[in-house]
């Protein structure tokens, strides 16, 4: 059979993603802080493109769904605000505490022992919207950890050799205020005795705040401990057996300490209240508040009035009288580019449009499907998958998905991230409606919080409890929340409330 060309007509479809199309899809998911620089890049490069000044009492042009303003009912939920110092404070210790040991540190404590309704600040999607009281704390500039040990050097050294060694030194601190240098080669590098070095060192350890310039966790606290004459030998031999401590093994600590249950529990309490990150303190950063996307309250009638926040919501407009003056006196090389910059600002002012009426109509489904858990509690959440919300909707699941990253709710409960209300369903063992994982978390709290010292629940109790509460719960999952919200386990919780019972006796 010959070889030979011929033409060939074929029909076909395909799906081409332009440009505007493309950059349609990166507007939905951008953030209210990432969509503002980006309008501002834009509205600099294109002439035609300006802001739409509005006064704070301007609502915008946009449909609702209630009748009041939702922001007049919303209210936010503050975080809890007393962490665990094990919590946050564990630093590496390559030095006397094994890599394991510092993961460990997490564990020595459960976070936030005196919470009472931690109902939905342990949320995830919860974020707190806070507000300036004194405008002083946000103008007023701090000094840098650096800086501050600048000032205490030049009042101790008069030396120029002690203070160049204590500069060194002072150079050499990371951002919690540990040391992070090896003393034998600074003084290598410097020319001087070891023991010079170390000489300058302890006195710097005397330094304010407390606890800078350790090299380790245990020499932290030992500092500070010193500093408040409380270093005796019992303390000393606590500190120097932290992973007994990470273990919560308090029949072990009293053995090294020498000391009654009561005593261990009286230390305890002592290192609780030392700092285990003296140094962080001076690069305390401001932190943006969470602007929400969209404004939920309740209207009187008892409805749900849902509106987008005019604040996080950036209005443009185009500049029609300029481009016509302008087009009719350019060459043609200038009028094809403001036909360019008058059709991207079209589609730009569009795209925004279609972006707040996706974000508000993706927000009255999640609100209509939530309305259990924002009238009731945490305990009436849903279970939620973003299929469902699609199919309400008529949308794409990753439309979904891209319309609640980064987008924030504030209603009557707090102010919570959309993505907060998706959560995996846990079946019943009643043959009833599922449970939402958010749910089941809160009440395996609520009863680890409730627990009698005498009687501590374990892993299959919670489950045998859960069970008769209709929820169908393996006893991996119970562990997995139970972790995941940093709470200990039975044999730990039941160590530590026999060392705080003994001491009230």
């Amino acid at each position: 059979m010959a070889l030979s060309p011929k033409l060939d007509f074929r029909q076909s479809q395909s799906l081409a993603m332009t440009p505007q199309l493309m950059q349609s899809i990166k507007l939905l998911q951008m953030t209210h802080i990432e969509l503002t620089r980006f309008l501002e890049q834009e509205i600099e490069k294109n002439p035609l493109l300006e802001r739409e000044e509005r006064s704070d009492g301007e609502s915008a042009d946009l449909e609702r769904s209630g009748e009041e303003d939702a922001g007049e009912n919303a209210e936010a939920v503050d975080p809890a605000s007393d962490e665990d110092w094990f919590k946050t404070g564990a630093v590496d210790d390559a030095q006397s505490l094994s890599s394991a040991f510092d993961a460990s540190l997490e564990n020595i404590f459960p976070d936030d022992p005196g919470r009472s309704d931690r109902q939905f600040r342990d949320s995830p999607g919860a974020v707190s919207n806070p507000g300036y009281d004194d405008i002083g704390e946000i103008t007023v500039s701090r000094p840098s950890l650096s800086e501050y040990v600048a000032e205490q050097v030049a009042l101790t050294f008069r030396a120029p050799a002690d203070r160049f060694i204590a500069s060194a030194l002072a150079d050499a601190l990371d951002e919690n205020g540990y040391l992070r240098a090896d003393i034998y080669m600074l003084a290598q590098n410097l020319g001087v005795e070891t023991a010079h070095v170390e000489h300058i060192l302890e006195k710097m350890q005397g330094f304010d705040p407390a606890g800078i310039f350790a090299r380790d966790l245990r020499e932290c606290l030992a500092i500070q401990l010193h500093l408040r004459d409380r270093l005796d030998p019992a303390m000393a031999a606590m500190i120097d057996h932290l992973d007994l401590l990470a273990r919560r093994d308090f029949a072990a600590l009293k053995k090294v300490c020498g000391v009654d249950q009561a005593d261990i529990a009286d230390m305890l309490r002592e290192i609780r209240a030392l700092d285990p990150k003296p140094g962080a303190r001076f690069s305390v950063d401001i932190a943006d508040s969470v602007v929400p996307d969209v404004l939920v309250g309740l209207t009187r009638q008892g409805d749900w009035a849902i509106e987008l926040n005019s604040a996080a919501l950036p209005r443009l407009i185009v500049n029609n009288q300029y481009y016509a003056r302008v087009s009719r006196s350019v060459k043609a090389e200038e009028k094809a580019f403001l036909s360019d910059c008058m059709q991207t600002a079209n589609w730009l002012v569009r795209s925004l449009d279609q972006r707040a009426r996706t974000i508000l109509k993706v927000t009255q489904e999640i609100v209509r499907q939530q309305d259990g858990f924002l009238r009731r509690g945490v305990i009436h959440l849903k279970p939620l998958n973003m299929r469902a919300i699609a199919d309400a909707v008529g949308m794409h699941e990753s439309t979904i998905s891209r319309v609640s990253a980064g987008k924030f709710m504030a209603t009557p409960r707090g102010m919570f991230e959309l993505r907060y209300f998706f959560n995996a369903s846990i079946a019943s063992s009643e043959g009833g409606s599922a449970h939402s994982s958010e749910s089941v978390r809160h009440r395996i709290r609520q009863m680890i919080d409730a627990e009698n010292p005498a009687n501590v629940l374990s892993d299959d109790a919670i489950v045998d409890a859960l069970k008769k509460d209709g929820v169908d719960i393996a006893r991996r999952t119970v562990a997995k929340y139970r972790e995941s919200m940093n709470i200990a386990s039975s044999v730990q919780r039941r160590r530590e409330k026999r060392a705080e019972a003994s001491r009230h006796f």
